[in-house]
């Protein structure tokens, strides 16, 4: 039983028992996916081209942007190729690639949500001295240090994982290979990877939390002592966009890992990652974006310029 759990393809479920509502979500998916794309490639571009738009907090924001275009493409095009398609398998390497790459770029979501909130409170709590604090250097060992830093525990997880006999259970209750859904398969009970998840999360996710918590409780002690309303305003729009996503990324990320599994409903988890998949990277550039004079002036300089060279 063991070795034939090793020779079939995982089965993505999904909400194979509702047709109808399956293909409206993909539909639904099929049009956010274009807005990642679009939105996250725009403020990328933007950050880059841009000369008043090279500092730290754009540096950081271009990060955010490249990492939901990864995750977004690691899962998305095989999600819709799974719901269109009445073969609902995909291959153990590739699911497992899959799960672990998903683990790996939350993980460093985490930590670069916390870059960015101690980057808000230099610029709040230490406007005179933040370009001597968030020099280039420090901003590039920052990024290294959140894009690395993930890899131990989510390899850990996976490995740990992926070592686990199935008996044969290959169907995952999902739209993608998630890691607590292959979890499920396993048809024995894993003491120490749970203790592992549970680790994991705490470093990843409430140790991130609580130092976003902090820098912000400080920032808001700064921000009380300002009169000027001009400032406040330009203060509410930066660190307010950080804040929406820091909300909405690490309330649906610890909805999935710091509660017990055995709570959660059959499709509660579906509905959950689905937010997390394509809500949260969709909304990242609108929210930016939209409450940022920095980012709309500079697309409208760069359409500007486009269209006079067109013409």
């Amino acid at each position: 039983m063991n070795n034939g759990s090793y020779t079939t393809d995982f089965i993505l479920l999904g909400f194979s028992d509702w047709p109808q509502v399956e293909y409206i979500i993909s539909v639904l998916v099929l049009i956010f996916y274009v807005v990642i794309l679009v939105g996250n490639t725009m403020i990328i571009l933007v950050s880059h081209l841009d000369p008043k738009l090279h500092t730290p907090m754009y540096f950081f924001l271009s990060n955010l942007s490249f990492l939901d275009l990864c995750y977004t493409n690691s899962v998305i095009p095989q999600m819709l190729v799974n719901m269109w398609s009445p073969d609902k398998s995909i291959s153990q390497v590739r699911c497992m690639l899959q799960a672990a790459t998903a683990l790996d770029l939350g993980c460093t979501e985490c930590l670069l949500l916390a870059v960015m909130a101690y980057d808000r409170y230099a610029a709040v709590c230490q406007p005179l001295h933040y370009t001597v604090i968030m020099h280039p250097q420090l901003c590039h060992r920052m990024v290294l240090t959140a894009w690395l830093g993930a890899v131990g525990g989510s390899l850990c997880i996976s490995l740990l994982t992926f070592s686990l006999p199935r008996c044969g259970h290959q169907e995952v209750d999902n739209f993608f290979c998630e890691i607590l859904d292959l979890i499920k398969t396993a048809c024995i009970y894993s003491k120490v990877l749970d203790v592992v998840v549970f680790a994991v999360s705490v470093v990843f996710l409430l140790v991130p939390l609580s130092a976003i918590l902090v820098s912000y409780g400080v920032i808001t002690r700064a921000v009380m002592r300002i009169k000027s309303a001009t400032r406040w305003r330009k203060l509410l729009n930066t660190c307010g966009s950080h804040l929406t996503v820091v909300t909405l990324f690490y309330g649906t990320a610890m909805s999935m890992y710091m509660k017990p599994q055995r709570s959660t409903f059959q499709n509660e988890g579906k509905f959950i990652a689905l937010v997390y998949i394509i809500l949260i990277p969709s909304l990242n550039p609108l929210i930016y974006s939209l409450r940022n004079k920095d980012v709309k002036n500079a697309v409208r300089k760069i359409l500007c310029v486009k269209n006079w060279s067109a013409k």
